[in-house]
């Protein structure tokens, strides 16, 4: 048995250059998809599926449809005219076929002169592809085709649907096939290894793996189409159910690491807090009191914290973190708190410097040059600064922390993994005055982290992304909070919006006006936003109008959000540069121009900036008709809704964990076939099951992981 144990590891393991076919060229295209080893191929695992089984009629062909399709070439000609290139019109070669049901034009862009003469009156053709509009009829743009010389029964078709993969430049869906292919059948000589419990499959009923594999690379001839569209099958079912506790046994393999390692213990007198809370110019709430005691509970253990914080808008994260940071800083040690950008760092550095004015506050940001960076960078490795804020010019290489005993990590979704891990790598340890201690895993000790988060995350899917970290959730409004009524108005209203900003300025309040454009630039955004805001100071002579855009120097946009705030603008006109860290209570209308563009989580948070005082707040979401469906149902969301929890689950169902997590750009959670909104139902027999692997079959949770997460593993390292 150990034998063969050992030969399928082997087998799984192989290279993937000892598939015909795969050279160091392709070998290293494939490993753009983190294809490295036979296993990889195996677990690359379809997108969709393509129907290529049975003929459709071309008279029944409907617009968005993929089919094949039979007919006779009636005629072919070269048609100028269209998408232009380098100033010129485009040729496209359309090809006129039919059957006695109807006819449809297929149309190729790019063409050689002999595919032209080919394409001939006369021939017959199978085609694979999308039916269109065009401009008189449906056509297919660059159908797959094959000449038939006569006409052939439905016997040449496909017997199973056609799988399609992700795939990447240079790597296609006829490699990816042929590949699959080799390794199903080497799979079929070898054997491939189970790592689930037998007795977990059959608790659910599932197939084996190598069966499940098999149906899933190569749907046998009897499944339901609409099984596999809506990943119903069984095959597909047992293979979610895989991956899902993969993904749980590396979060929980992570956090046994994490309880393993040595921090400080800090513990803070109650007449310390006492004294801390009553300089407060504002009373906690019962939510705020019940997080922080669950933080201090934490830092008083000698193993990392490792806690998530989550807080809709306005909850009052920040006195929580700062009461964090009183325990470290009686203790006479250091703070980091990292912000995303330099407009809520400033923020930050403002409230931690009034609130600890005792205490060397430093903020460093990628603006410092010189001597004064210099000079913040040896403050920071003597320890004369105790609180340091900053963005990403915190982990550079060149910041060395004498005592970081607590890192901060403020929306913790817009920073890459690698950037987290590089911060944490900055802890210390007590024997500094020997430099090889720094180096050696005994005397090192790695810093507490509290991650915050306004950008509510279902309980769901904090579960499973977060399976590593403690949970806390601030979900209690400060007294005082008003709900900010949100209304939806057309562009075509959008001279009445301007009128009621006028009016509100004139009984002295102040708004916002929000730019946004579809377009993924920030020049072109603004642009627009210095365009709306010369345009509004003319129609509004009255109104002080100020401009804030992310290609302003940082300077230049802490001197107009400081103006904002003193009361010396009415009317600030920005782009999305103010989605956190403007805090201006006296600010209480919000107008989001193209609202229609922006997702669920983004709108909310830019609706919080304003009901931040006494004041009735309102927020208008100017769009551009006509609406889609999907705009409609987010726009109704945001008018019907200020609960950010209630807003992150509609935001989650539509958009998906990888755009809500911020996870795209970062490998976490990005899944092979599961999906957590859809695959819901699996997490409580998810968790349980990675519970019990990791205590009764210790020897299945790396080859699990490793098989589903490759080289992804690496993040749950955070």
């Amino acid at each position: 048995m150990a034998d063969k144990q050992h030969s399928d590891e082997a087998f799984e393991y192989q290279p993937v250059t000892v598939l015909k076919g795969v050279g160091p060229a392709v070998a290293e295209k494939l490993a753009k998809l983190e294809i490295y080893t036979i296993q990889d191929v195996l677990f690359h695992l379809p997108l969709r599926y393509e129907d290529r089984t049975r003929l459709t009629p071309i008279g029944a062909l409907r617009f968005g449809q993929q089919a094949v399709i039979e007919g006779v070439i009636d005629h072919t000609e070269i048609k100028f005219g269209g998408r232009r290139t380098k100033g010129r019109s485009s040729r496209s070669l359309l090809c006129h076929i039919s059957d006695n049901t109807g006819a449809i034009i297929l149309r190729f862009f790019h063409f050689s002169k002999a595919q032209q003469e080919r394409l001939k009156t006369g021939q017959r053709l199978r085609c694979f592809g999308e039916a269109r509009r065009g401009p008189s009829s449906l056509e297919m743009a660059h159908p797959e085709y094959q000449f038939i010389t006569e006409q052939a029964d439905s016997s040449t078709l496909e017997k199973a649907l056609t799988p399609v993969y992700p795939k990447t430049d240079g790597v296609h869906q006829t490699m990816l096939k042929k590949l699959s292919d080799q390794v199903i059948a080497r799979v079929g000589e070898a054997g491939l290894r189970e790592w689930l419990p037998r007795a977990l499959v059959d608790q659910h009923g599932f197939p084996n793996l190598q069966q499940a594999l098999l149906d899933v690379h190569r749907p046998p001839v009897d499944i339901n189409p609409l099984d596999l569209e809506n990943h119903r099958s069984r095959a597909q079912q047992r293979l979610i159910f895989e991956e899902l506790i993969a993904h749980q046994l590396s979060l929980l393999v992570a956090r046994q690491k994490i309880r393993h390692e040595k921090a400080r213990e800090l513990d803070l007198p109650a007449a310390s807090f006492d004294s801390f809370i009553g300089r407060l110019p504002f009373a906690l709430t019962g939510a705020q009191r019940r997080v922080i005691d669950e933080i201090y509970r934490d830092i008083k253990q000698p193993h990392p914290m490792l806690r998530l914080v989550q807080g809709d808008v306005g909850s009052g994260k920040t006195v929580v973190a700062a009461a964090a940071a009183l325990a470290v800083l009686e203790a006479g040690l250091q703070i980091a708190v990292m912000a995303p950008t330099e407009i809520l760092a400033e923020q930050h550095y403002e409230n931690f410097s009034g609130w600890f004015t005792h205490k060397r506050c430093l903020m460093l940001s990628g603006r410092d040059k010189g001597s004064v960076r210099q000079q913040k960078l040896d403050m920071i490795r003597t320890g004369k600064a105790n609180i340091i804020i900053g963005t990403h010019a915190l982990f550079q290489a060149d910041v060395e922390f004498a005592s970081l005993v607590l890192l901060v990590v403020d929306e913790q979704h817009r920073f890459g993994v690698h950037q987290r891990l590089a911060l944490r790598e900055k802890g210390y340890t007590d024997q500094q005055s020997e430099p090889a201690a720094r180096k050696s895993a005994a005397g090192r000790q790695v810093p507490h982290q509290l991650i915050m988060t306004a950008t509510p995350i279902p309980r769901s899917l904090a579960m499973t992304a977060y399976a590593d970290l403690d949970y806390s959730v601030i979900d209690e409004l400060p007294a005082g909070r008003k709900p900010v009524k949100t209304v939806v108005i057309s562009t075509g209203r959008r001279q009445e919006v301007i009128d009621r900003i006028e009016s509100a300025c004139e009984r002295g309040e102040q708004a916002y006006w929000v730019c946004t454009l579809v377009e993924e630039s920030e020049v072109l955004q603004c642009q627009a936003a210095e365009a709306t805001a010369t345009q509004l100071a003319s129609e509004l002579e009255n109104v002080r109008v100020g401009l804030v855009h992310g290609r302003m120097k940082q300077a230049e946009k802490q001197q107009v959000v400081g103006r904002f705030r003193d009361r010396q603008i009415d009317l600030l006109v920005a782009t999305t540069v103010i989605e956190v860290g403007v805090d201006v209570p006296d600010a209480s209308l919000m107008v989001i121009e193209n609202a229609e563009r922006l997702g669920l989580a983004q709108l909310h948070q830019l609706r919080g900036r304003v009901g931040r005082g006494s004041k009735p707040s309102a927020c208008v979401l100017l769009y551009q008709p006509p609406l889609s469906e999907n705009g409609k149902q987010r726009l109704h969301i945001l008018r019907e809704s200020n609960d950010g929890f209630v807003i992150a689950q509609k935001d989650l169902e539509i958009r998906g964990p990888g755009e809500v997590l911020g996870t795209r750009q970062t490998g976490l959670m990005q899944f092979r076939i599961a999906d957590i909104v859809r695959d819901e139902l699996w997490f409580g027999a998810v968790k349980q099951a990675a519970e019990n692997i990791l205590r009764h079959h210790p020897a299945s949770v790396r080859p699990l992981v490793r098989r589903w997460l490759g080289k992804a593993d690496r993040f749950s390292q955070v």
